[in-house]
């Protein structure tokens, strides 16, 4: 069905507001691109809820550096790539990542 994603901010303790985010999908010739947000005040992002995507791999691409350039700080991870497989288009799929300028953890789960 779709895809909800949040990005949670472990230094602060709070949800990470203003992180920019890249949908991506393998082709033959390597990633596409298929959509571009930015997480909300509650740190998600939800537009890509209600859209529809293909079983296949897939990749979110958070900007880890331009938030936490944003706070002052310096990230070791410029970018953070959680790579996920929809493997039933009629599932809603929810990934979430907590972030801080020296290390990442990543939750992937089905919604229904």
């Amino acid at each position: 069905m779709g895809i909800t994603a949040q990005a949670l901010d472990g230094v602060y303790g709070r949800s990470a507001a203003g992180v920019r985010a890249r949908l991506e999908r393998v082709a033959e010739d390597g990633w596409s691109a298929v959509a571009d947000a930015e997480t909300d005040s509650e740190g998600c992002i939800s537009e890509w809820r209600g859209r529809r995507f293909e079983r296949g791999l897939y990749r979110i691409v958070f900007d880890s550096d331009y938030y936490f350039v944003g706070l002052g700080l310096r990230a070791a991870y410029p970018e953070i790539s959680v790579i996920f497989r929809m493997q039933d288009e009629a599932e809603s799929y929810q990934i979430k990542v907590l972030l801080s300028p020296y290390s990442y953890s990543t939750y992937f789960g089905s919604q229904n």
